[in-house]
């Protein structure tokens, strides 16, 4: 009898992992080689990659850096092209890249909003479109979109929501076009709220108060509350899900 926690494994499997150098991105890169990926780590810092990919390796993890900015085009199709010619192909897409902060939409420059969005929805889109022609039937995309792309926030976060809930759009119809056809599957992760960079910059103790008092759990989430979540999607454990989301956001959601 199978094991069904086999399902959640990805030996031999390549992942190529972005927005890699801090915050979510790093438990991701953590995880996946816990339950034996080969890595392809992606971001704009360099010095961070190297480092977590010193630390990946001497605990036995294949793995390659590259330095990537999502929104760039050019850029993702570098990257794809180096794990293909590397490891033969990518199995597994984790489009984890992005930014955000909260500001009013009257307020804030449309040079602020372009590049939220050039980030967090059309680096996507071309890490998706880099990545498909070197995935084989049965690989996975895992988007990471959020929460914020299913409920209003309550800080003013224009950019954000708006790019988070186009990602939500990219990923049914990516699922739509490449899971018969190609035998790819695509689905989002959308996270609530979780300690990383983004969450403790300013305005950090403000979102926590927030989120105690608006959530059902009433707290942040743990890195490894998530990573699981990914596993789920990245793996063969999600071979039914394409072109859903799962929300994972200690019932914020549910209390809107």
């Amino acid at each position: 009898m199978t094991n069904p926690l086999d399902r959640f494994r990805l030996d031999d499997k390549v992942v190529l992992i972005t927005g890699a150098s801090s915050g979510l991105g790093v438990g991701f890169a953590r995880a996946t080689a816990a339950v034996g990926a080969t890595l392809v780590l992606a971001a704009r810092r360099e010095d961070r990659l190297s480092a977590l990919a010193d630390e990946l390796r001497f605990a036995g993890t294949t793995v390659l850096t590259h330095r990537t900015d999502v929104s760039v085009a050019q850029d993702c199709a570098a990257v794809a092209d180096a794990a293909a010619a590397e490891f033969g192909r990518i199995d597994v897409l984790v489009n984890n890249a992005g930014v955000g902060i909260a500001g009013s939409a009257l307020r804030e420059a449309p040079e602020v909003f372009a590049q939220v969005v050039d980030v967090n929805l059309n680096g996507s889109y071309w890490m998706a479109r880099a990545c498909a022609p070197h995935m084989p039937e049965g690989s996975s995309i895992v988007n990471i979109a959020s929460v914020l792309g299913h409920v209003a926030s309550r800080f003013p976060q224009a950019h954000y929501a708006a790019s988070k809930s186009g990602v939500l759009g990219l990923t049914r119809d990516l699922a739509q076009q490449w899971s018969a056809r190609r035998g790819i599957r695509v689905n989002a992760l959308c996270p609530g709220y979780f300690a990383s960079e983004m969450t403790n910059a300013e305005g950090g103790e403000l979102l926590r108060d927030l989120v105690i008092s608006n959530s059902i759990l009433g707290r942040f989430g743990e890195q490894e509350e998530l990573d699981s979540a990914l596993l789920f999607l990245a793996s063969p454990a999600s071979s039914y899900m394409t072109g859903g989301s799962l929300i994972v956001d200690g019932g914020l959601s549910a209390t809107v």
